[in-house]
């Protein structure tokens, strides 16, 4: 067999060593492998044999890519586990919701920020419920925490190394996709912190995997096919994505069922009542607590934080949903982003901006060159099928690599240009939906392009796309001017030498065509890669976090609206995460968690099974550090933002009068009467009443008013 014969027969980027076994000549279909799982052994194809036992054995290169795998999931263990406590309680917002969701079921189900339940966190609750289990079994610690959420981003990349490996039947080509995922700066940020980021990437790639499925299913060749069971399997995951992070799930959808219409191998009828049962799913699996909150007894439940009318149906379709886009978010912490708004400009550049490009833009150029040009070279003698009836005239693999690099275009197109355009509130952070569409078209575009390296077109793209993504790193690393200033030259010299010798690989031997491939793929990771391991090098804390060495504070951060002044770039933490303070205690902000001393924390811990809040604070992160430090529910006045009316001035003085609440701790950075807040609403209000009625005391710099003694 020639070297050419080879590259044409070889769908799995294995082309340049054939195997043993007679069917190497052959080119496998990626559900081959799915369909011999289900035949006798007796039945299966031969695949290799010892040399002297007889026995069948798997030829070499799987079981290098199966090391492969491993290694590859335990080093991306080790980036997201090491030194992880450095974080303290991370985003202390959710990481005390999660302490009160571990002593309370009721505020587990909902939510809630303190386990007496007086309101919840201002998303839905899925999110925090493993790590509410995980705090329940191990105790209360920074690592109960966090583990949780980093082993969300060992499955996530196990879970996109599965998708793009049955996309392309390549192993090697899936191994490339988690190794993007997993040295993309923005992921070992979020999956090293406490954000619902984490969960919803897990799941909405889960998402893609069963629609994957469902798409090899319809296959007339695969009797056993039942397409709906996986379609209805990814809804279901899309709809427990919405229980995490609300709207911004349903982003996926488009791309989700346009690429089941246009490629699964049923009558268009089918495939519409396929995508209906999906959407039923999707429907009960998303819409099971909305519907239980809705109906249960709002004076028996939490308020929902970040409504104004303690509505989750409010929370969903305003400040979480159609006010991002908009604007228009009551009680945001701020205005939109307009020029030298509050969130940063709008616009197609934005996510290559300078707050933003470290966090995920190094390989976005590079995903859209090699996803389109993979689209257009992996066409059969008709681009798409058309609608009425499937497409029969390429083979199933082609169609099945067009249409994993159409939902996954499908996907960064969508969410990309939702952020980019987006008028409400925005954070960098929120890029991380974007990492897996980023991860799958360059490892799937690289695939198709390589396979096809004999053309001059190919190549000449692959070259290009080479040259332009160490350029831009370049660009990106100049940014950082006094950090490792020798890399960007490092990465631009090896970047324009490997693109010039990509552009002529079909003139070289084989094996210097892979070295020289090795060295562009290194060239291209080698920024991302030194951001995420500075990444994971530094602590992160407060509620806009940031990847990289030095990226800019994001909004808010540093003096924003509402806000006390921020930590330095990056989120140093303060806390080790144990539940004790020390030192001076610190009022927190409006995005930073309070800081407790031990003599404060002592104060809060006495006779509080004598009150059902032992404390209570204006804005969220205020009340958190109180709370952790103490394990005792303190009463979060307002919400995040300390602009939701919750409680009103009533029922808090009722509260006191019955004896419900301790202390009440001034300070923090709610809106609401808060530094940067106005002099009406609830929080202003309440914290009138106490000055006006109460005593203040010091403690460790802290003003607390002892609320049992009674009004003055």
């Amino acid at each position: 067999m020639t070297t050419q014969t080879f590259r044409e027969s070889a769908p799995d980027g294995a082309a340049d060593s054939p195997t043993d076994s007679p069917r190497s000549t052959a080119r496998r279909s990626p559900y081959d492998d799915v369909a011999d799982r289900g035949r006798p052994a007796a039945d299966r194809p031969e695949r290799g044999r010892s040399g002297r036992s007889g026995r069948p054995q798997l030829p070499a290169r799987w079981t290098r890519e199966g090391v492969a795998l491993v290694g590859l999931l335990v080093a991306t263990g080790v980036l997201y586990l090491w030194g992880l406590g450095s974080s303290g309680w991370a985003n202390s917002f959710y990481s005390a919701a999660v302490q009160a969701g571990s002593e309370s079921w009721k505020a587990f189900f909902f939510g809630s920020s303190d386990a007496a339940n007086s309101i919840t966190v201002d998303k839905t609750p899925l999110s925090l419920w493993p790590m509410a289990l995980s705090v329940k079994i191990f105790g209360l610690s920074s690592w109960s925490i966090l583990v949780p959420q980093a082993l969300e981003g060992v499955a996530a990349v196990a879970l996109l190394h599965a998708t793009v490996r049955r996309t392309t039947g390549s192993a090697w080509t899936g191994l490339l996709a988690g190794l993007v995922l997993a040295l993309t700066p923005v992921a070992v940020l979020m999956f090293r912190f406490n954000n619902p980021d984490a969960m919803l990437v897990l799941l909405l790639i889960g998402s893609v995997y069963a629609t994957q499925r469902a798409l090899e299913a319809t296959d007339p060749a695969r009797a056993d096919g039942r397409p709906v069971r996986w379609l209805a399997l990814g809804g279901a995951l899309v709809g427990l994505a919405f229980l995490t992070k609300m709207l911004q799930a349903f982003l996926v959808l488009p791309p989700l069922a346009l690429v089941y219409v246009l490629f699964a191998a049923v009558p268009l009828r089918r495939r519409i009542g396929h995508l209906l049962v999906a959407f039923g799913a999707m429907v009960l699996a998303g819409g099971w607590w909305v519907a239980i909150v809705e109906l249960w007894p709002a004076a028996s439940r939490p308020y929902i934080g970040g409504s104004q009318n303690n509505s989750i149906l409010e929370l969903t379709l305003g400040y979480n949903g159609f006010g991002r886009l908009t604007g228009d978010e009551t009680g945001s912490v701020g205005g939109g982003a307009t020029a030298g708004g509050n969130w940063g400009e709008t616009g197609i550049l934005r996510l290559f901006d300078s707050e933003i490009g470290g966090q995920i833009a190094w390989l976005i150029p590079a995903a859209l060159v090699l996803g389109l040009a993979g689209l257009w070279l992996s066409r059969g003698s008709r681009f798409l099928g058309r609608f009425g009836r499937p497409e029969t005239t390429d083979s199933a693999p082609d169609r099945t690599v067009r249409a994993g690099l159409t939902v996954w275009l499908g996907w960064l197109l969508v969410t990309g240009l939702t952020f980019s355009f987006m008028a409400g509130i925005f954070h960098a952070y929120y890029t991380v939906a974007l990492a897996p569409a980023v991860a799958a078209l360059v490892a799937i575009g690289a695939h198709v392009l390589w396979r096809h390296r004999d053309s001059l077109v190919a190549s000449g793209l692959l070259g290009f796309a080479t040259a332009f993504t160490t350029a831009f790193a370049f660009f990106l690393l100049d940014r950082e001017a006094g950090w490792l200033p020798w890399l960007k030259y490092a990465v631009a010299t090896l970047g324009l030498a490997s693109a010039l010798m990509i552009a002529g690989v079909r003139h070289l031997p084989r094996r210097v065509g892979q070295a020289v491939a090795a060295v562009a793929l290194v060239a291209s990771l080698a920024g991302p890669t030194a951001y995420s391991l500075a990444t994971a090098a530094t602590p992160h804390t407060g509620s806009i976090p940031t990847a990289g060495p030095s990226s800019s504070q994001g909004p808010g951060g540093a003096g924003g609206p509402g806000g006390a002044m921020g930590t330095p770039p990056g989120g140093t933490a303060t806390g080790t995460g144990t539940g004790t303070g020390t030192g001076t205690a610190s009022a927190g902000g409006l995005l930073e968690g309070s800081t407790s001393s031990a003599a404060l924390t002592e104060m809060l811990q006495t006779d509080a099974s004598s009150f059902t809040w032992v404390a209570a604070a204006v804005g969220s992160n205020s009340a958190s550090g109180y709370q952790l430090a103490s394990e005792e529910p303190v009463m979060a006045i307002g919400g995040f933002n300390g602009s939701d009316p919750s409680p009103t001035l009533a029922q808090f003085q009722q509260y006191v009068a019955d004896g419900e609440i301790h202390y009440f701790i001034a300070g923090g950075g709610g809106m609401g009467g808060g530094p940067g807040g106005s002099d009406t609403g609830t929080t202003s209000e309440i914290s009138a009443w106490v000055e006006a009625n109460f005593t203040a005391t010091t403690v460790d710099g802290v003003t607390v008013y002892d609320l049992s003694t009674g009004v003055q």
